[in-house]
């Protein structure tokens, strides 16, 4: 196993104090088990003992596992997922003869009774059922239950797989949405990480074919939609969270590995690579004190960026979880090499409705239909390689009318992102709005530029929005009738540090971090209102012009 994964495993479980932990065993002991933070906490903590690690914890793991093991054949809790990370646990401390066989034994007796039907809380009847990705974790945990020697369930398995192949896309992405769009990003990638975890533990059923091509198309993909400081793409449900690039992490060492066994050592490298730099934001936000589970400063119980369920119990330790899964796929014979790469654009199908943008050193994601709950349409990230990745932007701003996270009490905004607007007798119309279309009109590259262009048709007119960007700067250009705007978000708060901002002339500045975001334009003026998403507060800014406006956005180092 790497040691770089085995170590950000422990950095990750440090979040947890001993107290913590103890009180988190105190309430299930009282309540009982309800969901999989428990036993996800519980396994990952034998995994660490295992290697030798986090050793003054093994009388409490020794409780904690024995009240996990016992209670999932008896509780529907969310077992298909929890199941496979307690036969994970049990193979590493077996393997590494870290703890009695008598326990082993045990916990094996107890985990022989389970019933799927009665254990597991989704799974398919038939493959016809419409089920998502609950049943693909239940097949992995059965799986690994059968690999324990614990079971025969290949036809439940089977089952379970063959009622997942219809949500994929004719790129191999997981549509994990409800309808036709609006698929979140995260549950894409964990739904392919977990096929990649069926076929690298080693099955070859029916649909191992079938798996296996998938896996190859789609990771391709991942490499394009990959930031240059390494993040998940943006999009829908449970973004930002730091499980987020451990599971993108997982996906690249799983494909780095494939091509060095095929001999194709320059795409090897080059996932290996990408797998690192995955790492690295993970890292940068695991030595921040206190350590959080999502991608801003606010007080972790705020709830602030989160989901009702991405509470931090049980969304921390699933870094370490998914971490954990990567570091079985990864080849420390591997060694990470990247070459220099042109610009390059491209569309996902209409089913994600995204378009990247992509130089060596900058990064723009849009979403032209995006949902609303979470999102915005528009330009919804720009990323400068090294930079602090929400100096500028990551994720775009849900209209506070229907946020499906949290954005603070009686906070009231507009959906909101780098995009065009127009000028009304009543006031700005933006085409964040989901009343906007978006047309893709030009994706093109050369040797140093990429540019791509939107007609956006409001209700009364068609604006056109140009975007072209290179390794010095980002370029926006919005052309239509009248007094033409594109809206900018200005970083001012992450929960603990406000940014600096400035003004001067026909500039925008904001310090932070030790770097400086510079919006030029003609004209650009506050809007007197702010606007919150998954990372913080940011100020709303106009750049405006008669029929046309342009805006350069640099991102340099503070000197």
């Amino acid at each position: 196993m790497n040691a770089q994964y085995l170590s950000l495993m422990e950095k990750t479980l440090s979040a947890y104090t001993d107290e913590h932990i103890l009180q988190y065993f105190n309430k299930v002991k009282s309540e009982g088990l309800s969901e999989h933070g428990f036993p996800r906490l519980t396994a990952n903590i034998g995994i660490l003992i295992s290697y030798g690690r986090r050793l003054d914890l093994l009388p409490v793991f020794v409780e904690m596992m024995e009240f996990c093991c016992k209670s999932i054949p008896n509780k529907k809790a969310a077992n298909d997922f929890s199941v496979r990370e307690i036969v994970c646990c049990i193979m590493e401390l077996e393997k590494n003869n870290a703890i009695t066989s008598e326990y082993i034994k045990k916990w094996k007796g107890y985990l022989k009774t389970i019933d799927p039907q009665k254990t597991y809380t989704v799974y398919a009847k038939k493959p016809t059922d419409p089920v998502k990705n609950w049943a693909l974790f239940s097949a992995v945990s059965e799986f690994f239950r059968q690999k324990l020697g614990l079971c025969d369930s290949s036809q439940f398995i089977d089952v379970q797989i063959e009622s997942q192949l219809k949500w994929l896309d004719e790129n191999g992405m997981y549509m994990d949405g409800e309808g036709d769009i609006h698929h979140p990003i995260v549950y894409d990638l964990v739904a392919r990480g977990l096929f990649a975890l069926l076929l690298h533990a080693g099955y070859r059923g029916v649909h191992y074919e079938t798996i296996d091509a998938i896996l190859k198309k789609a990771g391709l993909l991942s490499l394009k939609m990959q930031s240059v400081n390494g993040e998940l793409a943006f999009g829908g449900r449970s973004n930002q969270c730091l499980h987020n690039e451990a599971w993108l992490s997982a996906i690249l060492e799983y494909e780095a590995t494939r091509y060095e066994r095929e001999g194709n050592y320059v795409l090897a490298k080059k996932f290996k690579s990408r797998a690192m730099l995955a790492l690295s934001t993970i890292e940068f936000w695991l030595n921040k004190t206190p350590i959080s589970h999502i991608k801003n400063r606010f007080e972790k119980n705020s709830f602030f960026g989160c989901e009702i369920y991405a509470y931090f119990d049980k969304y921390m330790i699933t870094a370490s979880s998914f971490l954990y899964v990567a570091s079985l796929f990864c080849n420390d014979n591997i060694l990470p090499e990247e070459r220099e790469e042109k610009p390059l654009v491209w569309t996902t199908t209409e089913h994600f409705h995204k378009t990247f943008a992509k130089t060596k050193e900058y990064f723009l994601e849009f979403d032209t239909n995006a949902d609303m709950h979470y999102d915005a349409s528009g330009l919804g990230r720009i990323h400068k390689k090294g930079a602090e990745s929400t100096i500028c932007l990551s994720v775009p701003f849900p209209s506070s009318q229907h946020p499906n996270y949290f954005i603070g009490k009686d906070r009231i905004q507009p959906a909101f992102s780098i995009c065009p607007a127009i000028k009304k007798p009543d006031g700005w119309i933006l085409a964040s709005d989901s009343s906007v279309k978006y047309g893709l009109r030009m994706a093109q590259t050369d040797d140093n530029c990429a540019r791509v262009g939107f007609d956006c048709a409001f209700d009364s007119e068609t604006v056109g929005f140009d975007c072209s960007v290179s390794n010095d700067c980002v370029i926006l250009q919005a052309k239509g009738h009248g007094e033409i705007g594109i809206a900018l978000p200005v970083f001012d708060f992450d929960g603990e540090t406000r940014t600096q901002i400035s003004a001067q002339d026909n500039k925008v500045y904001v310090k932070y971090g030790g770097w400086i975001c510079e919006y030029e334009a003609n004209s650009i003026c506050s809007m007197g209102t702010e606007v919150a998403n998954r990372n913080g507060i940011y100020k709303c800014y106009m750049a405006t012009g008669n029929k046309n406006v342009t805006v350069k956005i640099r991102i340099y180092p503070q000197k």
